[in-house]
C-alpha cells in the first residue's frame, strides 16, 4: 500500500510539473521580457503559458483564485498595499526587473536652476506618491517626516525651503502635465512608449538599485510558493541573457533607466 501511495505522489508531482506554468502580467516591458523568458523555458522543457491582463487588480485577484500560477506585474510597495486592503494570500517570490524612475523637466537644465515657488509633479496614488517624495527628498529638495518612507504623502513634508508647490497628478498623466510644470516626477519607460526616448535619457535625477523596494516582483500565492516551476522559471528569467537584451530594448537601451537588482551583490531584501 505505502508502495502504490508513493508511487501516486510521484506520478502527482510529474503531472504538476508537465502541466503549463500560467504566468499573468501587464503590457508593456514586462510582458515581452516575460514572453522571451516563456521561449526559453520552452526549450528547457517548462512549458509556459503567459496571459496579459490590461488592470492592476486582475492579476491578483486571479491568482488569489488560483487561475494563474504566478503574476509579474507589482513592486514591493504595490503588493503590501493589496494584501492590506484585500487580503491576499499572495507573497513575493523572486525579484524582477527594476523600472527607475527620474525628475524630469523640460524648462530647466538642472536641480539648481527649479526656482523658488516652482509647481513640481508628484503621482496622485500612494504608492508611486511616496517614491517620487523620496526621490525629491535625495534631491535635497525637500524633507519627509522621519519613519515616512514607502508610505509618505505630501502631508508628510516637514521642510521645503523652496516653497516648492506639489501638484498631485495622475501617474500616466505625468508625461503630458510635465509641459506645464517645473519639474515632475516621471517613469523613463512611459517617455519612451510616448516616443520621446530622448526625454526619457535627460532626467535631472534618477533613482538607483537602491530603490529595489519598487523592483517588480513574482508573486505566487503562498501555499503554492514551493511549486519547483516557480522556482525554475524565475532563474530563467535572471539568468537569460536574451530576456537582459529585451529588457534593455524596452528601455531604449538605456542602463539608467533601469537596474537588474538580482544581479547585485549580496542580493538585497524586499526593502
Amino acid at each position: 500500500m505505502k508502495h502504490h501511495a508513493f508511487l501516486l505522489a510521484a506520478w502527482l508531482g510529474a503531472s504538476a510539473l508537465a502541466a503549463p506554468l500560467k504566468i499573468g502580467v501587464t503590457p508593456g516591458s514586462l510582458a515581452d521580457s516575460v514572453n522571451v523568458a516563456a521561449q526559453e523555458a520552452r526549450k528547457a522543457g517548462l512549458e509556459v503559458q503567459v496571459i496579459e491582463f490590461t488592470d492592476w487588480t486582475a492579476p491578483n485577484t486571479a491568482l488569489e483564485a488560483g487561475d494563474i500560477d504566478l503574476n509579474y506585474f507589482q513592486h514591493q510597495a504595490f503588493l503590501d498595499n493589496a494584501i492590506r486592503e484585500r487580503g491576499y494570500r499572495i507573497e513575493s517570490v523572486g525579484l524582477g526587473l527594476l523600472p527607475n524612475i527620474g525628475l524630469y523637466s523640460k524648462k530647466h537644465r538642472s536641480l539648481a536652476d527649479i526656482p523658488d515657488g516652482a509647481s513640481v509633479g508628484v503621482a496622485n496614488d500612494p504608492v508611486n506618491q511616496a517614491r517620487g517624495l523620496l526621490l525629491l527628498q535625495s534631491a535635497g529638495l525637500l524633507k519627509l517626516k522621519d519613519g515616512s518612507g514607502a508610505k509618505a504623502s505630501v502631508a508628510d513634508v516637514v521642510d521645503n525651503p523652496r516653497k516648492l508647490r506639489l501638484v498631485e497628478v495622475e501617474g500616466p498623466q505625468l508625461v503630458r502635465a510635465i509641459d506645464d510644470l517645473a519639474l515632475a516626477q516621471g517613469y523613463p519607460a512611459h517617455f519612451v512608449n510616448a516616443g520621446q526616448p530622448d526625454l526619457a535619457r535627460r532626467a535631472l535625477r534618477y533613482s538607483t538599485v537602491d530603490d529595489v523596494y519598487y523592483a517588480i516582483r513574482f508573486v505566487a500565492r503562498s501555499d503554492r510558493k514551493g511549486d519547483p516551476r516557480i522556482a525554475r522559471f524565475v532563474g530563467i528569467y535572471q539568468s537569460s541573457d536574451a530576456v537582459a537584451q529585451q529588457i534593455a530594448k524596452s528601455f531604449a537601451g538605456d542602463g539608467k533607466l533601469y537596474s537588474l537588482p538580482w544581479r547585485a551583490a549580496p542580493v538585497p531584501g524586499s526593502r
